[in-house]
């Protein structure tokens, strides 16, 4: 078994609303090997992995798949099911998966599985298919080793508990989450220039300084009792003399913790005696050079969150202990508390396992007990001085408590330093009465505070802390800016441009991804063909803005999935046969299938084309809620009708209008002929794509004005929208360039050219060499039958050899009525526009289909008419 191709689907896909990952695998000797064929599979699979007794399979209950091992299944459907299982024993909980045959290629399966971090299923599925071969070769396989390397795989990919929460309190809001890097707990909440940025409880509208500020402890002293906020007396010390002078000076014991430090680390409270004072100081050193020596406050200790100048949640904070049963030693009775599912290494699990290091030793002292001495049945033993949930404290929800006046201390307190999120660390022997009136104070504020305590508390009511932080950032809002994706087989790039557009002329920064880049506020800042998951995801994480339209091709849905979880409205322009026999979509249904990707993302409407079937067809499988509406260049279309019938709203061409219906009325928003894309309205593909462009707009909430204003102003010239029906004068002859390249787009085109010219119609023609050969050959005959002249050349032949692709296109041309002597065969680009050209009369058309640059127009008129090249030159500049 080998893995020939292996990809991430990060957004929305084929297979799943889900990220999953996709791998085509060549089961070489074990195709058409069930799992009944080899002696003890099952059995032995099994005894590894008793937890597969859980998976239903298509059976539908549990055991299914036992029972799928029992009777006989195939490699593929195995490491399936063993790659999702893996998953989960490390701790990442998946359900969804799928193994298919790839169709024609005997051997070869396409495995799905749904994945919660890419490293860890790619890892799970290796193991997996290192399993499946050791079983099937009779080898013993070592599943507890390579089951602990993907444990701390896990484990390093593994989010945050505070991070976690915060994700979930978006999600819950519909605010859409992307984690940056899978490298770090850092992820976007929302969209343009509606984002927020968050890594655990530090987000985006952090101050810099402010985290500074909380990080230096005397600071933060001094700011707060400037403000008026209880803060117990002490100094910064660098040397032990000084501790020590310090110490003796200050009333009682004395609280000895770095200047600089977080999670409780070095802090030592209630040191009464210099020995204590210099054990505590060389603790305390481990961790900073400054040390702060100040005096202890009795009472509990409590922990207060401030989110957006509101108090969200407050805890009472115990210190990590056990508690005698008589038999068990301190020692044993922390490692059964440790075993407690909900303690985890660091801040992986509800609660922190308690560590057993010098710290608890001296505090077990304190208390005069040793590690390994037995306490009496029910005396508690505390094995650290502070109460912090990092070092294995616990924590009791006391919200309520809290009175007036010390919840807005609090929020002074977070006010003070300038944090938008703040921990607000208390100690006073009772948090529901004032703190002036018991001598209590406020000894820390944190940056970043950890949310688990107000999430988890060991008793009391469970508080939403990070609903309070998502607040804090988004208000009520969703953190969605209006979105637009368009899809189909022609006329993609133009609508998205035309959508955004109206979006610009409305004044807003517009985020575009087209086939010839990603523009920002119409400055291109990526070049090429930006169609996929990362040129959306560059747009939505653009913090400038305000709209985007995302064409969204086959390819990059096929490649990554959506670049987006679900946009506002979806555009499916139309689906024609293009690009069937690749990455497994051999149909049109099955191409129609992929498209319909886009338009099941969307949540509030899909504009679909009402001439074409499969577009129709999408409609039937769209959600509950989602509105339709239709375009149409024919207002008689039967689809159209009733949908109008119906209340439905649509945008149609009725005598040279676009025409929109908003339910109740028809206007008439403008004569077609004036906008410039219509080639005063000789292009009826670019009419259907501003009729589709306006619907989406109207869906989206755009005002009448805007769009009729939009529409008249966008030139599809060589400047605005290369290879889109861009017309040039070449000697008295109309020369359209345009990207056809597949049937559909050339018959549009020829038809278009037609109504341009009562003259001759030369084709200058050709197709990506990595069609099908009856794709091809359908090119061939749908030019053949558009234009009196033909011309046939190569372009990207990808894989073919020279001349193979044109000899294609010839023979599907000589099928056709062309007269022979009218088709022409010139493989290289310039030669064949030339003698394009040398057919035309002024006033003839000549149609340059499938360039990859206007530059090869340019280049190919150059040597017999500079002067003509300069001037094309000028007006395609950008």
């Amino acid at each position: 078994m080998k893995i020939v191709e292996q990809r991430f689907l990060r957004g929305p896909n084929l297979y799943a609303n889900k990220p999953c990952m996709l791998a085509i695998v060549d089961l070489e000797s074990l195709h058409d090997v069930a799992s009944t064929h080899i002696d003890g599979f099952t059995d032995r699979l099994i005894a590894l992995i008793p937890s597969l007794y859980e998976h239903r399979c298509s059976v539908g209950h549990a055991g299914g798949f036992i029972e799928r091992l029992r009777e006989g299944t195939y490699m593929a459907h195995i490491a399936e099911h063993l790659t999702l299982e893996l998953q989960c024993l490390a701790g990442n909980e998946v359900g969804y998966g799928r193994a298919r045959e790839v169709r024609g290629k005997p051997g070869l399966y396409r495995v799905v599985c749904a994945y919660k971090s890419e490293k860890v299923v790619a890892m799970a599925f290796d193991i997996a298919l290192d399993l499946i071969r050791a079983l099937a070769a009779g080898r013993e396989f070592d599943l507890p080793a390579r089951m602990a390397e993907l444990k701390r795989l896990a484990e390093r990919c593994a989010i945050g508990t505070s991070t976690a929460a915060v994700l979930e309190a978006a999600r819950k809001r519909g605010i859409p989450c992307q984690r940056i890097t899978e490298d770090a707990n850092m992820f976007q909440l929302g969209w343009g220039a509606k984002q927020r940025r968050i890594q655990a409880t530090t987000t985006s509208g952090t101050n810099s300084i402010s985290v500074t500020i909380a990080s230096d402890k005397q600071l933060t002293k001094t700011l707060l009792q400037q403000a008026g906020v209880p803060v117990p007396e002490g100094e910064t010390v660098t040397e032990l003399a000084d501790a020590l002078r310090v110490a003796r000076r200050l009333p009682g014991p004395v609280t000895i913790k770095p200047l600089d430090a977080n999670q409780g680390k070095g802090v030592t409270t209630t040191c009464n005696s210099p020995v204590e004072v210099q054990a505590a100081f060389e603790n305390a050193r481990r961790y900073s050079r400054y040390v702060i020596v100040e005096r202890y406050l009795r009472g509990c200790d409590y922990r207060v969150l401030v989110a957006g100048n509101k108090v969200a949640a407050a805890s009472w904070r115990r210190p990590p202990s056990v508690t005698g049963d008589g038999r068990n030693t301190i020692r044993e009775l922390v490692e059964i508390e440790n075993r407690n599912p909900a303690r985890g290494a660091g801040h992986t699990n509800v609660l922190t396992r308690i560590p057993l290091d010098d710290l608890a030793v001296q505090e077990a002292r304190r208390q005069g007990f040793e590690l390994d001495d037995v306490p009496p049945a029910g005396v508690t033993v505390a094995l650290r001085g502070n109460a912090n949930l990092s070092t294995g404290g616990t924590a009791e929800d006391v919200t309520d408590l809290l009175p007036p006046s010390t919840r807005a201390l609090c929020i002074r307190a977070a006010r003070t330093i300038g944090l938008d999120v703040a921990g607000i660390d208390i100690i006073c022997e009772d948090i529901s009465r004032p703190l002036a009136a018991q001598g209590g104070g406020v000894i820390e504020v944190n940056a970043a505070p950890g949310i688990r305590m107000h999430h988890y508390p060991s008793s009391g009511t469970p508080r939403d802390a990070a609903a309070a932080i998502v607040e804090s950032l988004f208000g009520t809002g969703n953190g969605r800016i209006p979105t637009i994706a368009v899809t189909g087989t022609n006329g993609k790039t133009t609508t998205t441009l035309l959508a955004a557009h109206v979006g610009r002329m409305a004044g807003m920064c517009t985020g575009v991804t087209t086939t010839s880049g990603v523009y920002i506020n119409g400055e291109m800042i990526s070049e090429g063909d930006c169609t996929g998951y990362h040129s959306a995801r560059a747009v939505l994480a653009s913090p400038e803005v305000e709209f985007a339209v995302l064409e969204t091709a086959r390819g990059g849905i096929l490649k990554r999935g959506l670049g987006f979880d679900r946009c506002d409205v979806a555009i499916v322009l139309n689906i024609s046969e293009d690009h069937l026999g690749m990455d497994g979509v051999d149909t049109i249904e099955q191409l129609a299938r992929v498209k319909g990707v886009v338009a099941a993302s969307a949540s509030r409407a899909v504009v679909l084309n009402a001439e074409d079937d499969h577009c129709v067809a999408i409609g039937k499988e769209l959600r509950d809620g989602v509105e339709i509406l239709y375009f149409s260049l024919d207002p008689d279309n039967p689809v159209l009708l009733r949908h109008l019938e119906r209340g439905g709203r649509a945008a149609y061409l009725q005598d040279n209008s676009l025409v929109y219906a908003d339910g109740q009325r028809h206007h008439a928003l403008l004569d077609v002929r004036t906008m410039p894309v219509t080639l005063h309205g000789h292009a009826r593909y670019n009419i259907a794509n501003a009729l589709a462009a306006a619907a989406a707009l109207f869906a989206a909430g755009f005002e009448v004005h805007a769009i009729e204003r939009g529409l008249c102003d966008f030139v599809s010239d060589g400047r605005h929208n290369p290879l889109r029906s861009n017309v040039f004068d070449v000697k008295g002859v109309t020369v359209i360039v345009d990207y056809a390249h597949n049937p559909a787009a050339y018959a549009a085109l020829a038809e278009t050219a037609r109504t341009m010219t009562a003259g001759q119609l030369v084709g200058v023609v050709a197709a990506p060499g990595d069609r099908r050969d009856q794709d091809l050959v359908t090119i061939g005959m749908t030019c053949a039958a558009g234009f009196d002249e033909m011309v046939v050349y190569e372009t990207e032949n990808r894989g073919r050899p020279d001349g193979e692709t044109a000899a294609m296109i010839m023979s599907g041309a000589r099928r056709s009525i062309i007269q022979p002597d009218n088709l022409h065969c010139r493989l290289d680009v310039h030669e064949a526009i030339r003698y394009g050209l040398s057919l035309c009369q002024p006033g003839d058309v000549l149609v340059f289909g499938c360039g990859s640059s206007l530059s090869e127009l340019i280049e190919a008129v150059r040597p017999d008419s500079p002067e003509i090249a300069e001037r094309l030159t000028v007006e395609t500049t950008t």
